[in-house]
C-alpha cells in the first residue's frame, strides 16, 4: 500500500527518488585489515627499538680483509720460474728501505722459560737468518785494557789478568792516604746512559770524584762511558734485578730474575757485562727482591768477585744479603746510605746534603746516591765545591770502599 501510494503522489514525467544502499563488509574482513596493520607496526617498531645499527642506515661500504701471508711479511714472495718466463708476485710488498744504521736486534728472554727470541727491529730483514741479523757486540772503549778483557757470546767482558783486577785498574785515583784520617763522602749518580742530555749534564757538572753509574740501555751507553772517564770519573755498571712489584714495574730487557735458574741468569748477567768496558764494578739497578733471595743473589756475586769486581749495594733494600755475599767472596763493597733526592727540591735535596755530612762526621764513612735530575746536579755541585772547607773529604766510591774494608 506505501509503496502505491508514493507512485500516486509522485510529479508527473519525474522517476521517485531512490533510497541510497550503504556498503556493509562483513565483520570479518574488517577484523583482518585490523590484525594486518597491527602486525605492520608491531614489526616497525620492533625493528627500530632492536635493530643496533649506530650508523641509522647511513650508507655502508664494506670491505673484505684477508690475513697476510706469513711469508709475504718477512719478504716479497715474488719468484721466477725457468721456461715459462712468467713471474709470480702474489702478496707483494714493497717497502722503501732504511738506512742501515736503523736496524737493531733485540734479542728477547721469556722471563718464566728463559727460551730466547732475537726481534729484528727496523731495516730490511728479509732473507737473513737469525744468527745473521744478530747485532754486533759493542765496540771495545777507549783506554782499555785489553789484558782484563774476555769474549763472551755477546761482546768483551771484564776478567782478572794475573795481579790485575778491573776495581783497582779503573778506579778513580784519589788521595787514600788523607782519606784514611778524615771524614769521607761518595756521591752515586744513577740511571746514566739511556738520556744523553741528562748524563752529559752529570759528566761535565759534577767533580770528578763523583761516581758515575750506568744502565746498560740506550742507544750507545759504552759512548756516553767513554766519555764520562774521560772526565776522570769512575764508572759502575748497574745490573737490572727484580723489584718485589715485578712485572709492575719492569727495569727493563734481561733482568734478573728470582724465577730463573742461577744458568739462566749467568747469560743475562754477561749481556750486560758487555754493554760497555771500564767500569770498576757493578750494582744493582732495583732489584728488592732479588738482592733478598740468597738462592739467586749468590751467584751473581761469586761471578762479579772472580771477575774483579767491586759490588755496590744502593741501599733500598733492608733485606738486602749483599753485603755478607760479598763477604764470604773477600770482594770490595760499598752501601748507600742516603738517597739524596728521593723528594727532588731544592729545599729538601739540600737537607740531605746536610744529613749526609752529618753521618759522615759520625761515622767517618758515609755514601749518598742520586739521578741525574737537574736540580740534584745543580744542589750536589754547590754543596761539593764548600766541603772541603768543612773538614769533608769527597771521595770517589773505590776509594769510601776501600776505606769501609780496612775499617
Amino acid at each position: 500500500m506505501t509503496e502505491t501510494a508514493d507512485d500516486l503522489s509522485a510529479p508527473l514525467g519525474q522517476d521517485k527518488p531512490r533510497r541510497k544502499r550503504r556498503l556493509r563488509l562483513p565483520f570479518s574482513a574488517m577484523q583482518l585489515i585490523a590484525v594486518l596493520l597491527g602486525l605492520f607496526l608491531l614489526t616497525f617498531a620492533g625493528f627500530a627499538i632492536f635493530n643496533k645499527d649506530p650508523l641509522g642506515g647511513e650508507p655502508l661500504t664494506r670491505i673484505a680483509i684477508k690475513p697476510a701471508d706469513k711469508a709475504a711479511d718477512e719478504k716479497p714472495a715474488a719468484s721466477s720460474h725457468a721456461g715459462d718466463g712468467k713471474q709470480e708476485s702474489k702478496h707483494e710488498t714493497k717497502e722503501t728501505p732504511k738506512p742501515p744504521g736503523e736496524q737493531k736486534t733485540v734479542t728477547m728472554i721469556d722471563g718464566s722459560t728463559g727460551a730466547r727470541h732475537d726481534v729484528v727491529i727496523g731495516g730490511d730483514a728479509a732473507g737473513k737468518s737469525e744468527a745473521a741479523a744478530a747485532s754486533a757486540p759493542p765496540a771495545v772503549m777507549a783506554g782499555i785494557d785489553q789484558k782484563l778483557l774476555e769474549k763472551s757470546r755477546y761482546g768483551m767482558i771484564p776478567m782478572v789478568a794475573g795481579d790485575l783486577k778491573p776495581f783497582n785498574v779503573y778506579a778513580a785515583e784519589a788521595d787514600r792516604a788523607k782519606a784514611a784520617k778524615m771524614p769521607v763522602v761518595a756521591i752515586v749518580i744513577g740511571g746514566l746512559g739511556v738520556g744523553a742530555a741528562k748524563t752529559t749534564d752529570a759528566i761535565m757538572k759534577l767533580p770528578a770524584a763523583v761516581t758515575l753509574a750506568f744502565t746498560p740501555y740506550g742507544a750507545d751507553p759504552g759512548k756516553l762511558a767513554e766519555r764520562a772517564r774521560a772526565q776522570r770519573h769512575e764508572i759502575f755498571l748497574q745490573i737490572p734485578m727484580e723489584p718485589y712489584d715485578f712485572p709492575d714495574n719492569d727495569p727493563g730487557p734481561q733482568t734478573l730474575l728470582t724465577s730463573l735458574s742461577a744458568d739462566q741468569n749467568m747469560d743475562r748477567l754477561y749481556w750486560h757485562l758487555s754493554r760497555m768496558q771500564g767500569y770498576a764494578g757493578i750494582a744493582n739497578f732495583m732489584g728488592a727482591r732479588f738482592v733478598a733471595t740468597e738462592p739467586a743473589m749468590q751467584p751473581i756475586i761469586r761471578e762479579a768477585a772472580k771477575r774483579g769486581l767491586g759490588f755496590f749495594d744502593d741501599g733500598s733494600s733492608p733485606r738486602s744479603i749483599a753485603a755478607q755475599a760479598a763477604a764470604n767472596q773477600a770482594m770490595p763493597f760499598g752501601k748507600g746510605d742516603l738517597a739524596i733526592d728521593v723528594v727532588p727540591t731544592a729545599t729538601e735535596i739540600d737537607r740531605a746534603l746536610n744529613k749526609l755530612e752529618s753521618t759522615a762526621r759520625e761515622r767517618g764513612i758515609a755514601v749518598g746516591t742520586a739521578s741525574a735530575l737537574p736540580v740534584s746536579i745543580d744542589r750536589i755541585s754547590a754543596w761539593t765545591k764548600t766541603l772541603g772547607d768543612r773538614g769533608i773529604l769527597l771521595v770517589p766510591l773505590t776509594t769510601a770502599m776501600l776505606k769501609s774494608k780496612s775499617s
